[in-house]
């Protein structure tokens, strides 16, 4: 059997994430990267030389450089979430494989174009959820096959973080153009408490606190699911770090403490039943980076579907749509 070769990566932009992705595309099984684009000047270079000063990559000073080198397989891509669809589109129209960070697009329709482009172009597009590689939940949907908590009723999450200076720029602009909580953090909060249901939800209401710009600081709020189903989510700027969700069923509950577990943390979970009571369980520390990587190279070489697909991405994208106009017009919003 032929081995498939490593796929090769090439980064557009030197966002602050970079500096976790860069070294995990570098170490990630199945590929490696070779070259790194930076609209400012010495920022790509810059990078490298805190992250990987040993790597020789190709340093770009323009993004559609990058694209027209043929040989770069996929494209990492971590600019601002308003440009996400737009140069995720032009990397599929250069042939390369896609994974963006969330979100993927600010609308629906912008994900349907990315659909389109990326089955005519037959590249796979991942959404960059990197927190669903972490085996942490693989153990949480291990113990709710079990049936330990019986039927999940409510699903509760809270993702958080004390704004400091230098992350200013979430703010600057309104929530309409990719600014503020919600599509900073909120989407995790949404994509997190979704893989507990087996449907959409059917309506969904929050209330919002805006900053000058239209960006919201902090929003809280209710998915309805129906047949007496609900999830509670809150995500702002103004609280201390915190990434958790909280099951509970019919027979107990269980408790995620840390969400976006990094390689040097040991994840907790925490779970309860009427019968046994309380249980707690650590687990070996993981690069959730990595795993996403190793994943989503995978599906290139074998040409299948990565765990997270268009049709995921474009139903959070739904979600967070909506919650936004809920939030604005302070109602219910109906799907």
């Amino acid at each position: 059997m032929t081995t498939p070769s490593p796929i090769r990566w090439g980064i557009l932009g030197a966002a602050r994430i970079t500096e976790r992705v860069l070294p995990a595309l570098a170490n990630a099984e199945h590929g490696g990267v070779i070259a790194l684009a930076s609209r400012r000047p010495e920022a790509a270079r810059q990078l490298l030389a805190r992250t990987l000063p040993a790597a020789q990559l190709t340093i770009y000073d323009d993004y559609d450089s990058l694209l027209n080198d043929d040989n770069i397989d996929a494209v990492y891509l971590p600019l601002a979430n308003h440009e996400h669809a737009y140069w995720t589109l032009r990397a599929i129209t250069k042939g390369k494989h896609v994974l963006c960070e969330k979100p993927l697009a600010l609308n629906v329709a912008d994900i349907d174009a990315i659909k389109i482009a990326a089955h005519q172009q037959n590249v796979q597009v991942m959404e960059g959820f990197m927190y669903r590689f972490h085996p942490q939940h693989q153990r949480v949907h291990a113990l709710l096959n079990q049936g330990i908590i019986g039927e999940i009723q409510t699903v509760r999450s809270n993702f958080s973080f004390l704004m400091r200076p230098e992350r200013y720029y979430r703010l600057t602009e309104p929530t309409t153009n990719g600014g503020g909580a919600l599509w900073d953090i909120g989407c995790y909060a949404i994509h997190a408490l979704r893989q507990f249901f087996t449907h959409a939800p059917i309506a969904v209401c929050a209330r919002s606190h805006y900053v000058e710009s239209g960006a919201d600081l902090t929003t809280t709020g209710i998915l309805d699911f129906g047949s007496g189903k609900f999830a509670q989510f809150s995500f702002n700027f103004s609280h201390a770090r915190r990434s958790e969700y909280e099951l509970t069923g019919t027979q107990g509950g269980i408790h995620c403490a840390n969400v976006w577990a990094t390689e040097n943390d040991t994840p907790r979970l925490s779970w309860w039943t009427e019968k046994d009571g309380q249980h707690h369980e650590a687990l070996a520390p993981s690069n959730h980076f990595e795993l996403e990587i190793a994943h989503f190279n995978r599906c290139i070489q074998t040409h299948t579907q990565p765990l997270l697909s268009l049709d995921d991405a474009q139903q959070n994208c739904q979600i967070l749509v909506a919650l936004m106009h809920a939030a604005k017009e302070e109602r219910w919003i109906y799907f």
